[in-house]
């Protein structure tokens, strides 16, 4: 589940750049208290991922709004079929629309895309986490879509994880000084990870008791024999130019999880609409 504070403050604040002072157009046409009805329909075939965002959102414009969601986060759907309906207030329905389906889009399409690699990659041991490369702002719920798809979570941010990258070991001097500076620095419940691009590198990361070893931008052949190096109890990672196309290799190569930024920078909002049901029970 997403954090139900976090989640109003958030379409809180997508409500007011969206509505500012006022909707003109609904405002002048809806000026009293009609009752309407709308659907969120699927136009393409995909993963479900939104139902807290539909019921918290329109609940925030007006809490006598009934929202009625028929499929569960992470379940498939189909071309045409009925998601949610809601009923209320028109002027409020129709101030909400377009925030919450824009939301639901783009988590529904981030979860379809992760079920897609967790498909292609087939492993009982891999697994597909994401990375911190989310679109500002929408971290929680993009990375809670992921887990919809069947991925796992990296990182959320800075805050809660080690994570020494090239940059690091350059101006710290090497990965030993970089780890030992964090274990001198850091709680005893702080795991940390290392970024390795040689077999140097790999040894040197193993020697200074790293927990976790991530081969970056290193092919299938390179993580097979770098593996090797590591002794069990080091969680190992690849990261870097991984595709849908070489996934599976990667996932041949033994490596214990393979983070994806694809997953949520480039994923495609499924499509899906709102239209409004008509007292005939016609869209």
């Amino acid at each position: 589940m997403m954090n139900t504070l976090k989640l109003r403050s958030l379409l809180e604040k997508f409500f007011i750049e969206d509505i500012g002072e006022q909707d003109m157009t609904t405002d002048l046409i809806f000026t009293g208290n009609t009752n309407g009805e709308i659907v969120f329909l699927a136009k393409e075939a995909g993963v479900f991922c939104g139902e807290a965002v539909i019921k918290t959102g329109f609940q925030l414009l007006n809490n006598e709004i009934m929202t009625q969601v028929f499929v569960k986060d992470g379940e498939r759907i189909n071309i045409g079929q009925q998601l949610a309906l809601i009923s209320g207030n028109i002027a409020d329905l129709l101030k909400g629309e377009r925030v919450i389906l824009n939301l639901v889009q783009r988590m529904s399409g981030i979860a379809t895309l992760t079920q897609t690699a967790v498909n292609t990659l087939n492993s009982n041991h891999t697994r597909i986490c994401d990375t911190r490369k989310t679109t500002p702002g929408l971290r929680m719920i993009e990375k809670y879509a992921v887990r919809c798809g069947g991925g796992f979570n990296h990182r959320f941010g800075l805050y809660d994880g080690v994570m020494i990258k090239d940059n690091h070991i350059s101006f710290a001097g090497s990965i030993w000084k970089a780890v030992e500076s964090v274990r001198k620095n850091a709680g005893h419940m702080v795991k940390i990870e290392v970024e390795v691009e040689t077999e140097e590198q790999v040894i040197e990361a193993v020697n200074v008791g790293a927990d976790v070893i991530m081969f970056d931008n290193r092919t299938p052949e390179e993580i097979k024999e770098f593996i090797k190096l590591v002794p069990p109890g080091i969680i190992t990672e690849a990261s870097g130019g991984i595709q849908l196309s070489n996934l599976a290799a990667y996932g041949k190569s033994g490596v214990d999880y393979i983070s994806l930024g694809f997953i949520t920078h480039s994923a495609k909002a499924l499509d899906i609409s709102v239209k409004v049901l008509l007292n005939k029970g016609e869209e």
